[in-house]
């Protein structure tokens, strides 16, 4: 027989070890069970809280009334658009536009509903064309879509997307997201400007940084929703 101090003494001893198992398999059912509820109600929410652009503009004016180079139809209807205004000057078409090619329009090429079009003067017409010519070796100009119309026309469609932006002659430097559904899409909370309307192509820092991040969240947020549609149809 043992005596009740020795028992007291054993008590002591084990006692911890046996609270510290009991706590471990606590912590292997927390792991088991508990974790991966958690985990799944996180990655729920994240999909359902998924960051989206900012529409700034809604419906701006479609294009479908100009002319294009190749005389083929055009809208920004149904496609996810990088738009700009390069004016009549052809050295700020050649800058700005080899700018966005080199920075954002080459990564997304390969996205059928991706298009970059650019906004000119019925004059700029046959700088257009050469300055595509002369590009064609060095980039994949048959996505660039020029579009020509009366300066009057190309104002129209620039002040439909009620940006604090000037227009000059045709011109600004500026360059939007377009979506869809014809919406205007940009930056509320900018840390810089607070809103961001346009994105300066004269910058390879403004379009290397904030215009890329732009468009990868606009084309993720399609990504995403077209997922979700087929999804719902093989439900279905």
């Amino acid at each position: 027989m043992y005596s009740k101090a020795v028992l007291l003494n054993r008590l002591f001893i084990f006692a911890p070890t046996s609270l510290y198992r009991i706590m471990k398999k606590f912590f292997v059912l927390f792991v088991l069970f508990a974790l991966p509820i958690i985990a799944y109600m996180f990655f729920a929410s994240g999909q359902n809280n998924f960051a989206k652009l900012p529409v700034l503009t809604k419906t701006v004016m479609d294009v479908s009334e100009f002319q294009t180079l190749d005389g083929k139809p055009i809208s920004l209807e149904d496609k996810i658009s990088i738009v700009a205004f390069f004016g009549k000057k052809l050295e700020n078409l050649k800058g700005n536009t080899f700018n966005l090619d080199q920075k954002i329009l080459e990564k997304y090429y390969e996205f059928n509903d991706f298009q970059f079009i650019v906004v000119l003067p019925e004059e700029a017409r046959e700088e257009a064309e050469k300055f595509k010519k002369e590009f064609s070796g060095i980039s994949k100009t048959e996505k660039w879509k020029f579009i020509f119309g009366t300066p009057k026309e190309v104002k129209e469609v620039f002040e439909s997307f009620d940006t604090p932006h000037n227009l000059k002659e045709t011109y600004t430097p500026y360059v939007f997201i377009v979506d869809k559904d014809r919406n205007l899409r940009g930056r509320s909370d900018d840390e810089d400007t607070g809103k961001v309307y346009g994105y300066d192509s004269r910058s390879v820092a403004e379009l290397s940084n904030k215009m890329n991040d732009d468009v990868k969240v606009i084309l993720a947020e399609y990504r995403l929703a077209l997922k979700k549609n087929n999804a719902h149809r093989k439900n279905n």
